[in-house]
Order: structure tokens, then sequence, then C-alpha cells
């Protein structure tokens, strides 16, 4: 008894059953492109979230420079007779002894 070998298929079935496979990978890699640009990780979420990143990172820095400008300000408030005398001076209007001020008024006005 001589066992038979198995028939091919028809040519015919052969090709038509490549194209759904290479149909059905296209579509599937098309899925994943997409998927991978907009989806939830996807590439423009994360420049999107990198540019989020960038102007807070910026926002940080500016806000610290503006905090040790003001640590210094505090500091020369508090240690810079210079400093506290030029506001006595300028807000309070306060005078060294021995100055004369003179108060000017606009001819302008009545």
């Amino acid at each position: 008894m001589r066992r038979r070998r198995p028939e091919p298929a028809p040519a015919s079935a052969s090709p038509l059953r490549s194209r759904i496979v290479n149909y059905v990978l296209a579509l599937v890699t098309v899925v994943l492109v997409v998927d991978a640009l907009v989806g939830d990780k996807g590439l423009l979420e994360t420049m999107r979230a990198r540019r989020q990143y960038a102007a807070v990172e910026a926002a940080l820095n500016a806000t610290r420079q503006e905090n040790s400008r003001m640590r210094e300000e505090i500091r020369r408030l508090r240690e810079d007779p210079t400093k506290i005398e030029a506001i006595a001076r300028e807000e309070l209007g306060l005078i060294r002894p021995g100055e004369t001020v003179f108060i000017l008024h606009d001819a302008d006005r009545h």
C-alpha cells in the first residue's frame, strides 16, 4: 500500500489567500501606525506634553529668579542702611539733621 501525497490546493486559491493575508497585514499596519501617531501615548500627544513641560519649566525658572531677586531685596531692606535711608526719605519724606527742604510748586497750578 502506497501512501498518497496530499494533493496541492488548486492554483487559484493560493493567490487569493495571499492577497487576503496581504490586505489584513496592511490594515493591521495602518491601524498600528495611526495609533502610534494619535493614540493616548502617541507621537502627537508626546510632542504636546514636551511643549507643555518646556513651558512649565520656563515659568518655574522665571519664578525662581524672581524669588532670588526678592530675597536679595529683603536682605538689603533689613541690613543695608543706605537702602533703608533711601526708602525713609522717599516714602516718609524724612531729612537728615541740618538739611534744608525746599518745596517747589509748579507755576501752572494755582
